[in-house]
């Protein structure tokens, strides 16, 4: 996995889950349940699945009867995840690289994953693995955000903070922004043996109910935070300066755009 992904540890998860969700995941994640529900699968598995957002909405969403299998390579998000759950429902919680998946081949019925794949360093092979793991027939369903033109908030996130290092900028914001582009990913899940590939766009408009709390997400609910420290600056700031600029460009409500891929393993 990347070195941004392996990064969301410490204080992230819990910045992640209460500042973030609210504004930027959670309708995505409801629809992505919605999409795997439909499918009937009676054995689940979740990639990069963080601190359980997408896992709650397809517990909620799947027959009782269905497994669920809840994977991320960062134990410290699965641990917020798992708070999440009564012990009597159907969910396990297993660290897992997504590009080297420790499970059997054909043993799922359907893969998910919201917004991760954006985060693994070898894509292709991710592609593979799930492929692998699907049983016949079964369907790996996942969504990547598109570019920062439909996503206002990120841009906005990454030039502001460069304002503040205009000679060594942190790089964030540019990873889950930059693999977007729906035509290769399509060709790269057919090179990997996935057939019946559809994409769709997915668009939600979402309220913020406080500037400076979806701001603090920003920037300590990610890798950004150490980015920042590294160069010796203050994330506070970064923070107080990114509320400012949402408040003036967006104001309480933000535009966002996703794909959702659906591929089928024969």
């Amino acid at each position: 996995m990347t070195e941004q992904a392996a990064r969301f540890v410490g204080s992230i998860p819990d910045q992640y889950d209460r500042n973030l969700c609210p504004v930027i995941f959670a309708e995505f994640a409801t629809d992505l349940a919605r999409r795997i529900a439909d499918l009937g699968a009676a054995s689940v598995l979740e990639l990069a699945a963080g601190t359980g957002i997408v896992t709650r909405c397809l517990r909620d969403a799947l027959p009782a009867a269905s497994t669920l299998l809840a994977t991320d390579l960062n134990p410290p998000m699965l641990a917020v995840a798992q708070q999440k759950f009564r012990d009597d429902e159907k969910v396990s919680f297993q660290p897992a690289d997504a590009t080297d998946l420790p499970f059997d081949d054909s043993c799922f019925e359907a893969v998910a994953c919201q917004f991760g794949v954006m985060f693994f360093p070898d894509k292709e092979r991710s592609y593979r693995e799930v492929r692998r793991v699907l049983q016949p027939g079964g369907h790996y369903c996942f969504s990547v955000w598109d570019c920062w033109e439909h996503n206002r908030f990120a841009q906005l996130a990454h030039e502001t903070v460069a304002g503040f290092f205009a000679d060594n900028p942190p790089g964030f914001y540019k990873v889950p922004f930059g693999y977007a582009d729906p035509a290769p990913i399509s060709e790269a899940l057919v090179a990997s043996g996935f057939s019946s590939v559809k994409a769709e766009v997915v668009d939600v408009v979402s309220r913020i109910s406080s500037i400076q709390n979806f701001a603090t997400g920003l920037v300590f609910g990610n890798p950004l935070h150490e980015e920042i420290l590294a160069r010796d600056g203050n994330p506070r700031e970064v923070c107080d300066a990114l509320a400012a600029a949402l408040q003036e460009s967006l104001g309480s409500s933000i535009a966002l755009r996703a794909t959702v891929f659906t591929a089928k393993k024969d």
